[in-house]
Protein backbone atom coordinates (compact mmCIF):
# COMPACT_ATOMS: atom_id res chain seq x y z
CA UNK A 1 0.00 0.00 0.00
CA UNK A 2 3.04 2.10 0.83
CA UNK A 3 4.49 1.38 -1.96
CA UNK A 4 1.42 2.24 -4.43
CA UNK A 5 0.93 5.58 -2.43
CA UNK A 6 4.93 6.64 -3.16
CA UNK A 7 4.33 5.77 -6.63
CA UNK A 8 1.24 7.28 -6.90
CA UNK A 9 2.83 10.70 -5.66
CA UNK A 10 5.60 10.42 -8.26
CA UNK A 11 3.48 10.05 -11.26
CA UNK A 12 1.19 13.27 -10.22
CA UNK A 13 4.72 15.08 -9.26
CA UNK A 14 6.07 14.32 -12.64
CA UNK A 15 2.73 15.16 -14.61
CA UNK A 16 2.92 18.53 -12.40
CA UNK A 17 6.23 19.51 -13.51
CA UNK A 18 5.45 18.14 -16.92
CA UNK A 19 2.61 20.56 -17.40
CA UNK A 20 4.59 23.57 -16.00
CA UNK A 21 7.35 23.08 -18.33
CA UNK A 22 4.93 22.65 -21.10
CA UNK A 23 3.77 25.79 -20.58
CA UNK A 24 6.17 27.41 -20.00
CA UNK A 25 7.71 26.71 -23.39
CA UNK A 26 4.75 27.12 -25.53
CA UNK A 27 4.59 30.93 -23.48
CA UNK A 28 7.95 31.54 -24.59
CA UNK A 29 7.83 30.03 -28.45
CA UNK A 30 4.11 31.34 -29.03
CA UNK A 31 5.37 34.42 -30.45
CA UNK A 32 7.60 32.05 -33.45
CA UNK A 33 4.68 31.39 -35.36
CA UNK A 34 2.83 34.91 -35.31
CA UNK A 35 3.71 37.45 -37.65
CA UNK A 36 2.74 41.22 -36.17
CA UNK A 37 0.39 43.30 -38.56
CA UNK A 38 3.23 45.59 -40.70
CA UNK A 39 6.59 43.84 -39.51
CA UNK A 40 9.65 44.02 -42.05
CA UNK A 41 12.76 42.27 -41.19
CA UNK A 42 16.11 44.30 -41.77
CA UNK A 43 19.94 43.83 -41.50
CA UNK A 44 22.43 46.68 -41.70
CA UNK A 45 25.93 45.70 -42.21
CA UNK A 46 28.88 47.17 -44.33
CA UNK A 47 27.54 45.14 -47.22
CA UNK A 48 23.87 47.04 -46.55
CA UNK A 49 23.80 49.68 -44.29
CA UNK A 50 21.20 51.42 -44.92
CA UNK A 51 19.09 48.01 -44.55
CA UNK A 52 17.36 48.99 -47.56
CA UNK A 53 15.20 46.73 -50.05
CA UNK A 54 17.24 45.07 -52.63
CA UNK A 55 20.41 46.84 -51.92
CA UNK A 56 22.33 43.98 -50.46
CA UNK A 57 25.93 42.63 -51.76
CA UNK A 58 26.19 45.74 -54.31
CA UNK A 59 29.91 45.89 -53.88
CA UNK A 60 31.99 43.27 -56.36
CA UNK A 61 28.39 42.28 -57.98
CA UNK A 62 27.43 40.63 -54.78
CA UNK A 63 30.83 38.57 -54.22
CA UNK A 64 31.39 39.54 -50.92
CA UNK A 65 33.01 42.69 -51.29
CA UNK A 66 32.24 44.80 -48.38
CA UNK A 67 32.10 42.40 -45.16
CA UNK A 68 34.59 44.70 -43.41
CA UNK A 69 36.15 48.20 -43.16
CA UNK A 70 38.71 49.61 -41.09
CA UNK A 71 38.03 52.44 -38.07
CA UNK A 72 40.33 54.88 -38.27
CA UNK A 73 41.99 56.36 -34.98
CA UNK A 74 39.05 59.08 -33.62
CA UNK A 75 36.85 57.83 -36.81
CA UNK A 76 33.25 57.53 -36.03
CA UNK A 77 31.03 55.36 -38.42
CA UNK A 78 27.16 55.62 -38.27
CA UNK A 79 26.27 51.60 -38.47
CA UNK A 80 22.61 52.41 -38.22
CA UNK A 81 20.28 55.09 -39.17
CA UNK A 82 16.57 54.30 -39.85
CA UNK A 83 13.72 56.24 -38.98
CA UNK A 84 9.97 54.74 -38.48
CA UNK A 85 8.74 52.71 -35.43
CA UNK A 86 10.44 49.31 -35.16
CA UNK A 87 13.08 47.20 -32.54
CA UNK A 88 16.27 46.12 -32.62
CA UNK A 89 16.29 42.37 -32.22
CA UNK A 90 19.89 41.16 -32.49
CA UNK A 91 23.67 42.69 -32.37
CA UNK A 92 26.74 41.04 -34.10
CA UNK A 93 29.83 42.56 -33.96
CA UNK A 94 33.62 40.92 -34.28
CA UNK A 95 37.06 42.91 -34.61
CA UNK A 96 40.75 42.06 -35.22
CA UNK A 97 42.15 43.43 -31.83
CA UNK A 98 40.34 41.95 -29.05
CA UNK A 99 42.84 43.97 -25.69
CA UNK A 100 41.10 45.31 -23.29
CA UNK A 101 42.86 48.88 -24.11
CA UNK A 102 41.23 48.49 -27.79
CA UNK A 103 37.58 47.49 -26.69
CA UNK A 104 37.52 50.16 -23.51
CA UNK A 105 38.60 52.97 -26.00
CA UNK A 106 35.65 51.93 -28.67
CA UNK A 107 32.65 54.11 -28.05
CA UNK A 108 29.36 52.71 -28.57
CA UNK A 109 26.42 55.30 -28.49
CA UNK A 110 22.87 54.72 -29.49
CA UNK A 111 20.25 57.41 -30.00
CA UNK A 112 16.14 57.06 -29.97
CA UNK A 113 13.94 58.75 -32.07
CA UNK A 114 16.12 61.54 -33.56
CA UNK A 115 17.26 62.46 -29.30
CA UNK A 116 20.42 65.28 -29.46
CA UNK A 117 21.80 62.78 -26.45
CA UNK A 118 22.57 59.31 -26.65
CA UNK A 119 20.70 56.87 -24.24
CA UNK A 120 23.54 54.61 -24.65
CA UNK A 121 27.02 55.66 -24.26
CA UNK A 122 29.43 53.23 -23.42
CA UNK A 123 33.03 51.43 -23.62
CA UNK A 124 32.06 48.66 -26.27
CA UNK A 125 33.95 45.88 -24.16
CA UNK A 126 32.52 46.84 -20.98
CA UNK A 127 28.61 46.36 -22.84
CA UNK A 128 29.70 43.04 -24.49
CA UNK A 129 30.84 42.32 -20.67
CA UNK A 130 34.36 41.89 -22.11
CA UNK A 131 35.45 44.53 -19.23
CA UNK A 132 39.09 43.35 -17.90
CA UNK A 133 40.60 40.37 -20.32
CA UNK A 134 40.28 39.27 -23.84
CA UNK A 135 38.82 36.01 -25.77
CA UNK A 136 36.32 34.77 -22.46
CA UNK A 137 33.91 32.63 -23.87
CA UNK A 138 30.38 32.67 -22.33
CA UNK A 139 26.60 32.95 -22.43
CA UNK A 140 24.02 34.55 -20.52
CA UNK A 141 19.83 35.34 -21.61
CA UNK A 142 21.29 38.70 -23.04
CA UNK A 143 24.80 38.34 -24.47
CA UNK A 144 26.81 35.88 -25.57
CA UNK A 145 30.76 35.36 -26.82
CA UNK A 146 30.75 31.71 -28.37
CA UNK A 147 34.28 31.39 -28.78
CA UNK A 148 35.65 34.33 -27.09
CA UNK A 149 36.03 35.84 -30.27
CA UNK A 150 32.75 37.62 -31.27
CA UNK A 151 30.28 40.29 -29.49
CA UNK A 152 26.27 38.93 -29.26
CA UNK A 153 23.41 41.26 -28.20
CA UNK A 154 19.85 39.82 -27.86
CA UNK A 155 18.86 42.75 -25.67
CA UNK A 156 15.13 43.96 -27.22
CA UNK A 157 15.65 48.23 -27.76
CA UNK A 158 12.28 49.17 -29.03
CA UNK A 159 11.92 53.02 -31.10
CA UNK A 160 9.31 54.85 -32.19
CA UNK A 161 10.43 57.17 -34.31
CA UNK A 162 14.01 56.63 -35.28
CA UNK A 163 17.66 54.45 -33.95
CA UNK A 164 20.90 55.02 -35.06
CA UNK A 165 24.03 54.02 -33.62
CA UNK A 166 27.57 54.94 -33.49
CA UNK A 167 30.91 53.53 -33.40
CA UNK A 168 33.89 56.04 -32.66
CA UNK A 169 37.11 54.71 -32.35
CA UNK A 170 38.93 56.68 -29.48
CA UNK A 171 42.66 54.84 -29.52
CA UNK A 172 45.32 56.10 -31.37
CA UNK A 173 45.05 53.13 -33.31
CA UNK A 174 43.69 51.60 -36.51
CA UNK A 175 41.42 49.30 -35.61
CA UNK A 176 41.95 47.42 -38.98
CA UNK A 177 39.04 45.21 -39.18
CA UNK A 178 35.38 45.66 -38.08
CA UNK A 179 32.42 43.45 -38.84
CA UNK A 180 29.01 43.68 -37.53
CA UNK A 181 25.11 42.88 -38.33
CA UNK A 182 22.23 44.76 -36.32
CA UNK A 183 18.98 43.00 -36.89
CA UNK A 184 15.66 45.06 -36.39
CA UNK A 185 12.31 45.18 -37.68
CA UNK A 186 10.13 48.17 -38.77
CA UNK A 187 6.71 48.56 -39.07
CA UNK A 188 5.44 47.37 -35.45
CA UNK A 189 3.80 49.78 -33.53
CA UNK A 190 4.44 50.20 -29.63
CA UNK A 191 2.20 50.59 -26.87
CA UNK A 192 2.34 53.60 -24.42
CA UNK A 193 3.91 51.23 -21.51
CA UNK A 194 7.17 50.32 -24.08
CA UNK A 195 9.89 51.69 -22.39
CA UNK A 196 13.87 52.65 -24.40
CA UNK A 197 16.91 51.00 -23.80
CA UNK A 198 19.48 52.78 -21.74
CA UNK A 199 22.76 51.86 -20.81
CA UNK A 200 25.66 53.81 -18.94
CA UNK A 201 29.45 53.32 -17.31
CA UNK A 202 31.07 54.12 -14.95
CA UNK A 203 34.66 54.11 -12.95
CA UNK A 204 36.24 54.95 -9.82
CA UNK A 205 40.41 54.36 -9.63
CA UNK A 206 40.41 54.16 -6.96
CA UNK A 207 36.67 54.03 -4.96
CA UNK A 208 36.19 56.28 -1.74
CA UNK A 209 36.42 54.91 1.79
CA UNK A 210 33.30 54.64 3.44
CA UNK A 211 31.31 55.85 0.24
CA UNK A 212 28.91 53.33 -2.64
CA UNK A 213 30.26 52.51 -5.69
CA UNK A 214 27.34 54.41 -8.14
CA UNK A 215 26.32 51.63 -10.30
CA UNK A 216 23.33 53.60 -11.44
CA UNK A 217 23.27 57.13 -10.31
CA UNK A 218 19.89 58.33 -9.85
CA UNK A 219 17.59 58.91 -12.78
CA UNK A 220 14.38 60.17 -12.80
CA UNK A 221 11.57 59.09 -14.76
CA UNK A 222 9.49 55.27 -14.94
CA UNK A 223 11.10 52.05 -15.88
CA UNK A 224 13.42 48.78 -14.95
CA UNK A 225 16.45 48.05 -14.02
CA UNK A 226 17.68 45.25 -16.26
CA UNK A 227 21.19 44.87 -14.65
CA UNK A 228 24.95 45.04 -15.01
CA UNK A 229 28.62 44.02 -16.25
CA UNK A 230 31.28 44.94 -12.73
CA UNK A 231 34.84 44.59 -12.80
CA UNK A 232 36.88 45.31 -9.60
CA UNK A 233 41.06 45.37 -9.99
CA UNK A 234 41.89 44.69 -6.40
CA UNK A 235 43.97 47.47 -4.83
CA UNK A 236 47.26 45.22 -3.70
CA UNK A 237 47.55 46.96 -0.32
CA UNK A 238 44.60 45.10 1.25
CA UNK A 239 46.88 42.15 0.73
CA UNK A 240 45.02 38.57 0.99
CA UNK A 241 42.11 39.79 2.88
CA UNK A 242 38.61 39.07 1.03
CA UNK A 243 36.97 42.35 -0.94
CA UNK A 244 33.29 41.53 -1.20
CA UNK A 245 31.57 42.49 1.61
CA UNK A 246 29.58 45.09 0.07
CA UNK A 247 26.05 44.93 -0.67
CA UNK A 248 24.23 46.09 -3.42
CA UNK A 249 21.77 48.58 -2.55
CA UNK A 250 18.53 50.13 -4.98
CA UNK A 251 17.08 53.49 -4.16
CA UNK A 252 13.48 53.78 -5.62
CA UNK A 253 10.57 56.23 -5.84
CA UNK A 254 12.05 58.50 -3.46
CA UNK A 255 14.16 56.71 -1.37
CA UNK A 256 16.74 59.05 0.33
CA UNK A 257 19.60 58.08 3.17
CA UNK A 258 17.99 54.51 3.34
CA UNK A 259 16.89 52.36 0.40
CA UNK A 260 14.48 50.03 0.00
CA UNK A 261 15.99 47.18 -1.57
CA UNK A 262 19.66 45.70 -0.30
CA UNK A 263 21.59 42.74 -0.67
CA UNK A 264 24.03 40.97 1.57
CA UNK A 265 27.17 40.98 0.01
CA UNK A 266 28.84 41.58 -3.13
CA UNK A 267 29.03 37.18 -4.12
CA UNK A 268 25.77 37.24 -2.81
CA UNK A 269 23.98 39.48 -5.67
CA UNK A 270 25.15 37.23 -8.13
CA UNK A 271 23.68 33.90 -6.65
CA UNK A 272 26.59 32.54 -4.70
CA UNK A 273 28.47 32.53 -1.60
CA UNK A 274 31.37 32.51 1.02
CA UNK A 275 33.75 33.70 -1.85
CA UNK A 276 33.15 34.58 -5.35
CA UNK A 277 34.46 31.70 -8.61
CA UNK A 278 34.17 31.32 -11.68
CA UNK A 279 30.76 30.17 -12.90
CA UNK A 280 28.41 31.14 -16.47
CA UNK A 281 24.69 31.29 -15.78
CA UNK A 282 21.88 32.76 -18.11
CA UNK A 283 21.29 35.40 -15.45
CA UNK A 284 24.17 35.71 -13.05
CA UNK A 285 27.77 34.67 -13.21
CA UNK A 286 31.21 35.85 -12.74
CA UNK A 287 33.21 35.23 -15.76
CA UNK A 288 36.98 36.32 -14.09
CA UNK A 289 37.74 35.52 -10.72
CA UNK A 290 41.58 35.76 -10.33
CA UNK A 291 42.88 36.07 -6.80
CA UNK A 292 46.20 36.05 -7.37
CA UNK A 293 46.06 39.19 -10.20
CA UNK A 294 43.33 40.96 -8.10
CA UNK A 295 40.80 41.02 -11.27
CA UNK A 296 37.26 39.74 -11.14
CA UNK A 297 34.35 40.24 -13.58
CA UNK A 298 31.08 39.35 -12.38
CA UNK A 299 27.12 39.92 -13.83
CA UNK A 300 23.49 39.99 -12.71
CA UNK A 301 20.36 40.49 -14.87
CA UNK A 302 16.94 41.14 -13.53
CA UNK A 303 14.83 39.14 -15.78
CA UNK A 304 13.19 36.59 -13.62
CA UNK A 305 12.77 39.02 -11.06
CA UNK A 306 11.71 42.69 -12.30
CA UNK A 307 13.30 45.99 -10.43
CA UNK A 308 10.42 48.39 -11.76
CA UNK A 309 10.73 52.12 -10.91
CA UNK A 310 7.48 54.80 -10.98
CA UNK A 311 9.59 58.25 -10.06
CA UNK A 312 13.66 57.72 -9.78
CA UNK A 313 16.17 54.63 -9.54
CA UNK A 314 19.79 54.39 -7.89
CA UNK A 315 22.09 51.64 -7.29
CA UNK A 316 24.61 51.34 -5.64
CA UNK A 317 27.56 49.04 -4.50
CA UNK A 318 29.22 49.23 -0.93
CA UNK A 319 32.93 48.95 -1.22
CA UNK A 320 33.84 46.52 1.53
CA UNK A 321 35.81 43.79 2.32
CA UNK A 322 37.26 41.91 5.71
CA UNK A 323 39.58 39.78 6.93
CA UNK A 324 41.02 38.16 10.30
CA UNK A 325 40.75 40.99 12.97
CA UNK A 326 44.75 39.70 13.05
CA UNK A 327 44.87 41.06 9.44
CA UNK A 328 43.26 44.28 9.56
CA UNK A 329 44.97 45.21 12.69
CA UNK A 330 48.42 44.53 10.29
CA UNK A 331 47.13 46.94 7.70
CA UNK A 332 46.38 49.68 9.93
CA UNK A 333 49.90 49.71 11.48
CA UNK A 334 51.00 49.92 8.00
CA UNK A 335 48.98 52.88 7.37
CA UNK A 336 46.50 51.42 4.52
CA UNK A 337 43.03 53.27 4.55
CA UNK A 338 40.30 50.97 5.91
CA UNK A 339 37.37 51.92 8.28
CA UNK A 340 36.51 48.76 10.45
CA UNK A 341 32.63 48.54 10.51
CA UNK A 342 32.06 44.85 12.53
CA UNK A 343 33.97 42.18 14.16
CA UNK A 344 32.89 38.94 14.70
CA UNK A 345 33.25 36.76 17.93
CA UNK A 346 34.96 33.84 16.41
CA UNK A 347 32.30 30.91 16.58
CA UNK A 348 29.53 32.14 18.30
CA UNK A 349 27.69 33.86 15.14
CA UNK A 350 27.53 37.50 15.66
CA UNK A 351 29.26 40.65 14.74
CA UNK A 352 29.60 43.53 17.05
CA UNK A 353 28.51 46.54 15.28
CA UNK A 354 30.05 49.78 14.37
CA UNK A 355 27.07 51.88 15.59
CA UNK A 356 27.12 49.89 19.22
CA UNK A 357 30.89 50.54 19.99
CA UNK A 358 33.63 52.32 18.15
CA UNK A 359 35.98 50.33 16.50
CA UNK A 360 38.73 53.11 15.95
CA UNK A 361 41.33 51.74 18.23
CA UNK A 362 40.91 47.36 16.94
CA UNK A 363 43.85 46.60 19.18
CA UNK A 364 41.55 47.51 22.28
CA UNK A 365 38.72 45.72 20.67
CA UNK A 366 37.77 42.65 22.71
CA UNK A 367 37.38 40.12 20.26
CA UNK A 368 39.79 36.81 19.09
CA UNK A 369 42.23 37.84 16.83
CA UNK A 370 41.33 35.37 14.61
CA UNK A 371 37.36 37.08 14.56
CA UNK A 372 35.93 37.98 11.13
CA UNK A 373 36.33 41.82 10.62
CA UNK A 374 34.22 43.67 8.35
CA UNK A 375 35.79 46.97 6.58
CA UNK A 376 35.50 49.89 4.31
CA UNK A 377 38.33 49.64 1.47
CA UNK A 378 39.19 51.09 -1.70
CA UNK A 379 39.62 49.40 -4.71
CA UNK A 380 39.38 50.15 -9.08
CA UNK A 381 36.05 49.72 -9.77
CA UNK A 382 33.70 50.07 -13.06
CA UNK A 383 29.89 49.22 -14.25
CA UNK A 384 28.38 48.97 -17.23
CA UNK A 385 24.62 49.53 -16.12
CA UNK A 386 21.42 48.19 -18.17
CA UNK A 387 17.96 50.06 -17.96
CA UNK A 388 14.71 50.80 -19.69
CA UNK A 389 13.03 54.36 -19.44
CA UNK A 390 10.39 55.36 -20.24
CA UNK A 391 11.80 58.81 -22.54
CA UNK A 392 14.86 58.69 -24.92
CA UNK A 393 16.94 60.25 -23.02
CA UNK A 394 18.53 59.88 -19.16
CA UNK A 395 19.99 63.25 -18.39
CA UNK A 396 23.28 61.47 -16.92
CA UNK A 397 26.38 62.92 -17.60
CA UNK A 398 28.27 61.70 -20.96
CA UNK A 399 30.64 58.85 -21.04
CA UNK A 400 34.30 59.43 -19.11
CA UNK A 401 36.94 60.50 -21.61
CA UNK A 402 38.96 57.92 -22.66
CA UNK A 403 42.31 58.38 -20.90
CA UNK A 404 39.94 57.73 -17.33
CA UNK A 405 38.63 54.48 -19.35
CA UNK A 406 42.08 52.65 -20.09
CA UNK A 407 44.19 54.28 -17.24
CA UNK A 408 45.79 51.47 -15.19
CA UNK A 409 44.09 48.74 -16.58
CA UNK A 410 47.90 46.68 -16.14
Amino acid sequence: MIENTNTFRKIVLFSVLFIIFSTTVMAQTENLFRKPEGAITRWASFENPGAEKGKGGITNQGAKGNAFQPLEAGESKTLLDVKGSGMITRMWFTVNDHTTTTLRSLKLDIFWDKAPTPAVSVPFGDFFCALLEKRIPFETALLANPEGKSFNCFIPMPFRKAARLVITNESKEKLRLLFYDIDFVLGVKHSPDVLYFHAIWRREIPTKLQRDFEILPRIKGSGRFLGTNIGVILNPDYGDTWWGEGEIKMYIDGDKKLPTIVGTGTEDYIGTGWGQGKFNHMYQGCLISNKEQGRYLFYRYHIPDPVYFNEDIRVTLQQMGGGSKKQVLALQKKGIPLVPVSVSTANQGFFRLLDEEDFTNLENHKTPLGGWTNFYREDDVCAAAFFYLDKPENGLPPLAPVEKRISSLY
